[in-house]
């Protein structure tokens, strides 16, 4: 595929397919429908007409799931529903789809992306990466069907499947924090979300609260509700959890302090029974013997 020359903003993306790209998808792609995969929301604003990649992206993070569960499940007989849900979430999170963009399809250079998008780095931008793959499987699903989409889905990710279950059932952070504060005695955290943006560039804002008081634990931001909610979980996660720490080794502090109170105050205690006895023989003046005969 060839770069794109961006200099007029009314010019229309050209693309044909690359030989590369699609050899590492192992599949087909029309032209047409490729560009559309690639084009970032920031790129179709300033190109009246030009579709940009959400729908295909929204028809492929559903194809990526339907996959992974139909994988894990079929691979591993013997987990729980909750254990599979656990690691088809690290799977097909936004830090392994961005790492097999990367990797795998080395895909950067070919996203169209519109002038601010792409002077901020959004070619290498994780969650745009992982929006990329998505929508590059909704592209072979609407192309060839769900049989070439599959076989395009276990060419991606069947490594991070085999990685996952390996690893365990990993924890994503939203899960991590409930366990955190339930077992710390804190009630369920809540989460407060703020839209900013233009529409074609929306901005999620996530907050975490905890307790009666809402307090503040975490934040974080993202291009959709669930990776603003995952990115503040984490945040807050950390939060709890250093203080968990912290309250750990100041309770083994105080311990040990009362645990030395209590040897010094027992020292004394034997120090000051040992000199009462000493003192009640030296005070008689007389010898065993002798207190004896009379």
């Amino acid at each position: 595929m060839t770069k794109h020359n961006h200099s007029h903003a009314g010019d229309a993306p050209a693309a044909k397919p690359d030989d590369a790209l699609l050899a590492a998808l192992g599949t087909t792609i029309s032209p047409e429908l490729l560009v559309q995969a690639l084009t970032h929301r920031s790129f179709a604003h300033e190109h009246e007409g030009v579709k940009h990649y959400e729908r295909l992206e929204f028809l492929g993070d559903a194809v990526l799931e339907l996959v992974a569960t139909e994988t894990l499940f079929n691979a591993h007989p013997d987990m729980t529903e909750g254990q599979l849900a656990k690691m088809r979430a690290k799977a097909v999170s936004e830090e392994a789809l961005s790492a097999i963009a990367r990797e795998k399809l080395h895909v950067g250079p070919y996203i169209l992306l519109g002038h601010g998008e792409r002077e901020d780095g959004g070619a290498d931008k994780s969650s745009i990466l992982c929006d990329i793959v998505e929508s590059l499987i909704g592209a072979t699903f609407v192309e060839h069907g769900i049989d070439e989409a599959r076989k395009v889905v276990h060419r991606l990710v069947d490594d991070t499947l085999v990685e996952v279950a390996t690893e365990g059932p990993a924890l994503d952070w939203k899960t991590s924090l409930t366990v955190k504060a339930h077992g710390m005695g804190l009630e369920e955290p809540r989460y407060r979300m703020r839209v900013s943006g233009p529409e074609y560039a929306l901005q999620f804002t996530a907050k975490v609260t905890v307790g009666e008081k809402d307090e503040i634990i975490g934040k974080g931001t993202g291009t959709s509700k669930r990776k603003a909610q995952l990115a503040a979980a984490e945040m807050a996660w950390h939060t709890l959890d250093a203080r968990e720490k912290a309250a750990k080794q100041a309770a083994e502090k105080n311990a040990q302090q009362s645990a030395a109170e209590q040897a010094t105050t027992g020292a004394k205690q034997d120090g000051s029974d040992a000199a009462k006895d000493g003192s009640g023989q030296g005070n008689s003046g007389k010898s065993a013997p002798e207190q004896a005969a009379e």
